[in-house]
């Protein structure tokens, strides 16, 4: 019988099919700083293992600090992010955990007050593109900590 990881292995082309999409998202105007610290909130938000090994390698390679990772979960009553980047964390959180079937009018205000449209049509894909890679991480169990910085660039 094959394993999970077994399944996930032969399961890469379907994988692959994500990746123009990071290809797009890593050339809007959103940043990957910002991105990865979406990717991380996320990640921590649907408990994925081996995304938040990931991001938070790629975050502290980028020159994220250790404060702003641990507190991330905390992130409302942490002074150290950014409007935009608070508005990014609200609209990911919204967008990941979409309650009553919508996002409410006043997430959404706040964000366009941070991203222009297409900023914010942006930042939607990068949080269901997340979302996906969470989902498939965490049925199939990739073994957690062996994630090298730069590794799916």
């Amino acid at each position: 019988m094959e394993t999970r990881i077994d399944l996930l292995e032969k399961g890469q082309h379907v994988i692959k099919l994500l990746y123009p999409l990071g290809s797009y998202l890593a050339k809007s105007s959103l940043g990957k700083p910002l991105l990865d610290l979406v990717d991380f909130r996320v990640s921590q938000i649907n408990g994925c293992a081996f995304c938040l090994d990931m991001h938070s390698k790629d975050l502290r390679a980028a020159g994220e600090t250790e404060q702003r990772l641990y507190t991330l979960d905390a992130w409302r009553e942490a002074p150290f992010y950014t409007d935009r980047e608070r508005a990014a964390l609200t609209w990911a959180e919204a967008v990941t955990k979409i309650t009553n079937g919508n996002i409410p009018d006043e997430v959404y205000e706040t964000a366009r007050k941070q991203f222009s449209e297409e900023e914010l049509v942006d930042l939607t894909l990068a949080v269901t593109t997340i979302n996906t890679y969470n989902r498939i991480n965490i049925a199939f169990r990739p073994p957690v900590g062996t994630y090298k910085v730069g590794q799916f660039s």
